[in-house]
C-alpha cells in the first residue's frame, strides 16, 4: 500500500514538472514571438521632452527650461527609418522676482535612423543623423535669429509593449550649428563629443515612441 502511494506521488511530481516545463516553454516562445522591434512599413510617432528648473536661494535666481521634440518616421526596412521632426523650446530666468533673461526657439528638420544593436528582446539601440533649420528670439529685447544645424546622436528604445516604447535620446556625437542674428554676421560652431562613453546620460532626453 505504501509502495503504491510512493509511486503515485512520484508520478504526480513528474506530471507537475512536465506541466511546468511546457508552460515555461510556451511563455518563452510567446515572449520571443512578440513584435518587440520594427518591420518595413512601420510608422513611429515619437516625442522627447526635457524640463529643467533651478532655484538658487543664495542669489535669488530662478530658471525654467523647456524643450519638446516630436518626430514622425517611416521604416524603409526593419533597421532603417526616415522622417521629419519639430523642436520647440523656451528659457526664462528671474532674479529676485524680476525677469532678467528669456529665449524661445522653433526648429524643423529631417532625420535618418539606423537600429544597429538589440540588447535582448526589448532594448533597441540606434544611431541617428539629422538636418534642420532653426529660428527664435533671445534676451529681454527679443533679438531675432535664424540658422542651420546638423548632427549625429545615439538613442535607445525600451519596449514596454508591442506598440509602446520608452525612448532615451542620449548625447550628441557630432553637431554643427550656423546662426545669424539680425544685423550681424554668421556664427558657426562644430562639436565632436569624443568622450561620449563618459556622459551618455548627462544630456539624456526621455520620451515615448508609438509604433503602428
Amino acid at each position: 500500500m505504501l509502495h503504491n502511494f510512493k509511486i503515485k506521488l512520484s508520478m504526480k511530481k513528474v506530471l507537475l514538472s512536465a506541466v511546468a516545463l511546457v508552460a515555461f516553454t510556451f511563455a518563452n516562445a510567446q515572449e520571443e514571438s512578440k513584435g518587440f522591434g520594427f518591420s518595413k512599413g512601420n510608422v513611429i510617432v515619437e516625442g522627447n521632452l526635457m524640463l529643467n528648473s533651478t532655484n538658487d536661494k543664495n542669489t535669488e535666481v530662478k530658471t525654467n527650461n523647456f524643450e519638446f521634440n516630436p518626430k514622425v518616421g517611416y521604416f524603409l526596412s526593419d533597421k532603417f527609418a526616415v522622417g521629419v521632426e519639430l523642436g520647440i523650446g523656451s528659457f526664462k530666468e528671474k532674479t529676485a522676482g524680476t525677469e532678467t533673461d528669456k529665449s524661445s526657439n522653433f526648429d524643423a528638420g529631417v532625420f535618418g535612423r539606423y537600429y544597429f544593436l538589440d540588447l535582448g528582446q526589448r532594448f533597441k539601440t540606434y544611431a541617428e543623423a539629422g538636418l534642420g533649420m532653426t529660428s527664435g528670439k533671445a534676451g529681454l529685447a527679443d533679438a531675432k535669429y535664424s540658422g542651420f544645424n546638423a548632427g549625429a546622436s545615439l538613442g535607445i528604445n525600451y519596449f514596454v509593449s508591442e506598440s509602446f516604447a520608452i525612448n532615451f535620446g542620449l548625447t550628441d556625437i557630432l553637431s554643427y550649428n550656423s546662426t545669424k542674428w539680425d544685423g550681424a554676421k554668421n556664427v558657426s560652431e562644430f562639436n565632436a563629443n569624443v568622450n561620449v562613453f563618459d556622459n551618455f546620460f548627462t544630456t539624456a532626453k526621455f520620451g515615448l515612441t508609438y509604433k503602428f
